[in-house]
Order: C-alpha cells, then sequence, then structure tokens
C-alpha cells in the first residue's frame, strides 16, 4: 500500500470542508495525537488529541449561527498545507453578525494531520 502524499491529503481534506463535511475530514486525517493551537488564551487555546479537537469542533457549532463562507485552497509546501477560510458567522454570545478571515497551517506526518495552527 502506498502513502498519500501531503498533496494527495491536502486535497482530499479540502473538498471534504468545502462540501460542508468537517466531521469525515477531521475523523479520517486527524491522527489520534494532534495538536490544535489557536491564537488566542483560554481554554481551547491548544487541544491535545483527536477527542479534545472534536470536542473543541462542538463547541464552536454549538456557539455560532453559519450563515455560509468558503474554503480556499489548499496551498502545499513539504509536509504542511494551508487554507483560507472565510466565514459569515453570528456568535450566540452576542448576537451580532461578524464576517471572520482566518488562515489554517497543517502539518501532516505518516498519512495523519499532526498539527493545526490557526491564524486570525
Amino acid at each position: 500500500m502506498t502513502t498519500a502524499t501531503t498533496t494527495d491529503i491536502a486535497k482530499d481534506f479540502t473538498e471534504l470542508l468545502k462540501k460542508g463535511d468537517s466531521h469525515t475530514a477531521a475523523a479520517k486525517y486527524n491522527a489520534d495525537d494532534i495538536v490544535s493551537y489557536e491564537a488566542m488564551e483560554g481554554p481551547m487555546a491548544v487541544c491535545n488529541g483527536k477527542e479534545a479537537v472534536k470536542q473543541k469542533g462542538e463547541w464552536w457549532e454549538a456557539n455560532h449561527e453559519v450563515h455560509g463562507g468558503s474554503v480556499e485552497g489548499p496551498y502545499v509546501n513539504g509536509d504542511q498545507f494551508a487554507l483560507r477560510f472565510s466565514l459569515d458567522v453570528t456568535p450566540k454570545s452576542t448576537g451580532e453578525r461578524v464576517k471572520m478571515d482566518e488562515v489554517g497551517l497543517y502539518t501532516v506526518k505518516n498519512g495523519k494531520i499532526s498539527e493545526e495552527r490557526f491564524y486570525y
């Protein structure tokens, strides 16, 4: 069996996100020991492990109404790829609709995403 390249993984992961299927993308590609870094303070600034990253995603979905958005990329360099996210959301805590612009940088090791970092 051949191991998927970073480009193969990046393309498939991105296609799943573009279809709105972030759950399948994460289940298929996140390593068990993935580390996720957010550009913020607080309990979700760093999440260790596939289950913690899944819970962070579930929290985000429960606390934001998403009106639309887009995913651009992937932009691949070596064992990493970047995606640009544009989102139109209303955080339930404020009720104020906002546009978010964010870059995700993903590192691939052994055919899985071992790290994700978000910049916004």
